[in-house]
């Protein structure tokens, strides 16, 4: 049995050509290509903030350490300064301890012409207990 086509013509149409359409241009290769510079130089520019970023951080440790350094140095110092002063410290205190000594004073005491008293003449006062 055929198939009967309820809806169409009884002539079968042939294939209609195909239509050609014009192609469409090409669009110019700057628009991409400006895109893809646009692109790198943002990526440039973030490279170049982040060298900035990391110099300034450099930079400040740097600066960190020479400031430990002085401070370093200052401690040095004053370490030295103290043990200086210790040292002269210790000889002012042998001084203070030999010009405090009896015999020092006695021979002062004779070039200026006092003489010991006798233990004959020595009396001793006798203080009443409270």
């Amino acid at each position: 049995m055929a198939a009967v086509d309820w809806f169409g013509s009884d002539a079968v149409a042939a294939p209609a050509a195909p239509v050609r359409r014009p192609r469409p241009r090409p669009l110019p290769r700057t628009a991409p290509r400006t895109r893809a510079h646009a692109r790198s130089r943002t990526r440039v520019r973030g490279g170049i903030v982040w060298i900035a970023v990391f110099a300034a951080l450099l930079a400040g440790v740097v600066a960190l350490n020479v400031a430990v350094l002085r401070v370093n140095m200052n401690v040095s110092r004053l370490d030295k300064e103290q043990l200086e002063l210790q040292a002269q410290n210790a000889a002012l205190s042998s001084q203070v301890s030999s010009a405090a000594s009896a015999q020092r004073i006695e021979q002062a005491a004779h070039r200026l012409g006092y003489v010991p008293a006798p233990a004959t003449d020595t009396s001793y006062l006798q203080l009443g207990k409270k």
